[in-house]
């Protein structure tokens, strides 16, 4: 009996040792974790702060950027101002795409009727460019150009009615040519070019600057050729040109000569703006009108 209960405590002692290397071996562990922690916190911490750093920086940088793209592009296709700048200057229908010209040289005989001409044509063009930008996804490519004729000449009874309606001397005056807005190459070519490519507000845009451009052209033309030719200004009789008008410029040959002067001219304007020279007939918008845009373009 003395012997076993030697042997039992000899082996608890051994098991009360192996505990206590057990425990010595977990507190090292422990201790090691402990203070491992703190370094990882830190690094932690420290990329956290970076990150928020980085963020911070890159803020301002976004919130400087959207206002300048703002300020460069307010809507998709330029400002008003550049729209009217191209539609008068660069890019008039009748002074630098030479469209139009029968009508520019029939009607342009006084200021009145060029004024006329050109109101009721800036009304065919924004209602035409408009409706046309709205069905451009439903017309089928095929039979576009008969629809745009279809649309256009819709504009165009509307706006005769209107015309011998409120003023029946002035269609009186405009007489076969108001009804042949129809034909007129300066609408089609928008439509087909601009309207047909572009959202409904900046097609009417583009309408009410071409007409703008095209009733200044002929209110150009029609002003010196009736100071001129008939020595009046909107019917008003002048002093000294009254009594001595140059009836050349009443023909059909000054009209040519007026329209000359009115050319050069416009092309010096576009030299000062700094124009582009076009290569080619890619972007010109009246290729699709145009003769020699399958001969290798304007030389």
């Amino acid at each position: 009996m003395a012997k076993k209960t030697i042997s039992m405590r000899s082996a608890s002692n051994e098991n009360s040792a192996a505990v206590i290397e057990e425990t010595e071996e977990t507190t090292e562990l422990i201790n090691t974790a402990t203070a491992e922690t703190p370094e990882d916190t830190e690094g932690a911490d420290n990329k956290e702060k970076t990150q928020a750093e980085a963020e911070d920086t890159s803020l301002p940088e976004a919130a400087t950027e959207k206002p300048a793209q703002a300020e460069k592009k307010p809507f998709a296709g330029g400002t008003f101002a550049d729209a009217m700048k191209r539609g008068v200057i660069l890019e008039n229908p009748v002074l630098r795409l030479v469209l139009g010209t029968c009508p520019t040289l029939a009607t342009t005989t006084a200021a009145s009727n060029a004024i006329g001409m050109g109101i009721a044509a800036t009304l065919v063009l924004i209602c035409s460019n408009t409706v046309i930008s709205l069905l451009r996804n439903i017309i089928p490519d095929k039979v576009r150009i008969p629809a745009y004729i279809t649309i256009i000449a819709s504009f165009v009874s509307i706006v005769q009615m209107m015309v011998k309606a409120f003023a029946p001397a002035l269609d009186e005056s405009l007489g076969i040519y108001l009804p042949l807005i129809v034909v007129n190459c300066i609408i089609l070519g928008r439509a087909e070019m601009y309207a047909s490519k572009h959202a409904p507000a900046l097609s009417a845009l583009d309408g009410l600057a071409m007409g703008v451009g095209f009733t200044t052209a002929l209110l150009c033309m029609g002003t010196i050729r009736e100071i001129l030719g008939a020595g009046s200004l909107f019917g008003a009789k002048l002093p000294i040109l009254a009594n001595q008008p140059i009836l050349f410029f009443s023909l059909a040959p000054g009209g040519f000569f007026v329209f000359g002067l009115l050319i050069a001219a416009a092309n010096k304007l576009s030299k000062k703006n700094n124009l582009p020279v076009r290569n080619g007939c890619g972007d010109c918008p009246a290729a699709a009108t145009c003769s020699l845009s399958g001969k290798g373009g304007c030389k």
